[in-house]
């Protein structure tokens, strides 16, 4: 059976396959180039896999910023039947040794950046081969393309049986947990027959060229990347940017892609000539998901791109629970969505009992395959994610209005209870947002000694030359929020700690401010 790969290149010869946009340049890659370099990969794998030397679940790590080898490693090992890790490139050279001994990986490849760190976390896993690309030089590497020269340049077998990724969640505390990527996010089959062709049954694959600018160590990144399987050209960035990803969108005529709103953010920031040299028309779908999109901001973009944007609520335990067009979403401005199958909502009050809509409460999904959300290798965990069989929870406080939609409005871990009062940051933090001099906006909570807690409002400051006065913050918020739902105190700073997927962990940035990490530049107002 010829591959994907080999038809495309039949019929586009001299088209590109999958663009590696970095600093340094350009470089693309055609249909026959991905194809030997593909099938050379998945016959090391295979070899690898039969001789013992990927563990009980074939398993390979895939530690690197992106890079168009980095897209080749992960989609090598699924046509060879391994499962691949991808692994967070920011994390040390011992968090990711403890990622490949917990998921048993046999292989792991590295890039440039991650190289040294990979070499010794493997040596700490006890994993003998390391291969990486442009850093020959390193003692302990095998080098990318000697590693493929030995392999086949034959098409793998078609029973080859897929396997899906094992993915490792951050989580607030502890170690992370491998999950593996859930039956709504992979396509499944008996055989990679029976996988290609339901790839190409996807929303994405049926679209022209598609956009990588997320961490191909992230769901979404990760499952936009393997539309390369379903012969969907690929355009990735090493790492983001906002003017070369409209550069990109114009120059390839990307037509979907998946980002997060810290990405929208950062493209609406742009001057207006910028924006306008770029044409970005070509776009028809581009999905969202990391965190929920202010309204504002999403409203921007919706005026910018056209209704083309579609929210993805969910996590990677899970994949999405909910989802909605740019078309619903103007109608019920701030929803995530309607669930969708096999899930349906529900909001429990703290002693779960279940609460009518337009309730504000604990939300909760249920999974009608009765799944929910599993970690292989902690059954406790597990047990406690799942109240009951497939009933499970995002962390999330919300409601479901009358057309059963689906409106976020804090996290359970960032209430604050301050003179025994329940404060939801996110209310201050959604009129905040609107304040024209402020570019970013947290509310955590920290210690007092007379009401236990109290509400403070850390913001970055839209120019920061001309940071906002932290009293007329306070007044401004006063006029549109009840007083006692308003932060005590205002801090202008240089971060808020986002991650690369655009979320702010609460406790960090409370923990980081109370450590004096975080660089202040104004006095408080309370």
């Amino acid at each position: 059976m010829p591959s994907f790969a080999k038809q495309r290149a039949a019929e586009d010869p001299d088209g590109f396959a999958l663009v590696d946009i970095t600093a340094d340049g350009v470089r693309e890659l055609t249909w026959s180039e991905v194809d030997d370099a593909l099938n050379r990969c998945a016959s090391r794998l295979i070899a690898a896999g039969a001789a013992g030397e990927l563990g009980p679940d074939h398993r390979i790590a895939v530690f690197a910023e992106n890079a168009a080898e980095t897209a080749l490693a992960h989609l090598g090992g699924l046509l060879a039947g391994a499962s691949s890790v991808p692994v967070n490139f920011h994390l040390t050279a011992d968090e990711a040794e403890y990622i490949l001994s917990d998921s048993g990986s046999g292989i792991v490849f590295v890039g440039p950046e991650t190289a040294e760190r990979g070499v010794a976390a493997a040596r700490g896993a006890g994993i003998p081969t390391v291969v990486g690309w442009n850093c020959d030089h390193i003692d302990g590497i095998t080098s990318w393309s000697d590693w493929l020269s030995r392999g086949s340049d034959e098409d793998p077998p078609e029973e080859i049986v897929p396997r899906p990724n094992l993915l490792y969640t951050s989580g607030t505390t502890g170690r992370p947990k491998g999950t593996e990527l859930p039956p709504t996010m992979f396509a499944g089959g008996v055989n990679m027959v029976e996988h290609l062709a339901a790839l190409n049954q996807g929303k994405f694959a049926g679209l022209g060229t598609h956009l990588v600018v997320g961490p191909m160590y992230h769901t979404g990144p990760l499952s936009g990347m393997r539309l390369l399987c379903a012969g969907v050209p690929s355009v990735t960035l090493a790492k983001f940017d906002a003017e070369a990803t409209v550069a990109a969108i114009d120059r390839y005529r990307t037509e979907s892609t998946v980002m997060v709103p810290t990405h929208f953010v950062r493209m609406l920031a742009l001057p207006d000539e910028v924006k306008t040299k770029y044409d970005v028309s070509s776009m028809k779908l581009m999905s969202h998901t990391g965190s929920k999109c202010p309204v504002d901001v999403k409203g921007a973009m919706i005026d910018w791109f056209g209704p083309i944007l579609l929210d993805a609520y969910g996590a990677t335990e899970v994949g999405t629970v909910c989802s909605i067009t740019s078309e619903e979403w103007l109608e019920h401005k701030g929803s995530v969505g309607q669930t969708d199958p096999p899930f349906t909502a529900v909001v429990f009050d703290e002693d779960m009992s279940e609460l009518p809509m337009n309730a504000e409460g604990r939300l909760f999904f249920r999974d009608e395959t009765g799944r929910g959300i599993v970690y292989p290798n902690d059954a406790e965990k597990t047990a406690a994610s799942n109240p009951e069989p497939g009933l499970f929870t995002l962390g999330e406080i919300g409601f479901i209005d009358e057309d059963g939609f689906v409106f976020i409005t804090d996290r359970f871990s960032d209430m604050v209870v301050s003179g025994g009062v329940n404060l939801y940051p996110a209310e201050a933090e959604q009129i905040l947002i609107d304040h024209p001099g402020v570019g970013d906006v947290g509310c955590v909570g920290v210690p007092h000694p007379d009401m236990g807690e109290m509400l403070i409002g850390l913001v970055t400051p839209a120019d920061p030359g001309s940071p906002p006065d932290p009293a007329e913050l306070a007044t401004w918020l006063r006029e549109r929020l009840s007083h006692f739902k308003c932060p005590r105190e205002f801090h202008v700073v240089d971060d808020l700690l986002r991650n690369t997927m655009g979320k702010i962990n609460k406790r960090k940035l409370r923990d980081a401010w109370l450590d004096g990490a975080l660089a202040s530049t104004s006095p408080k107002a309370s």
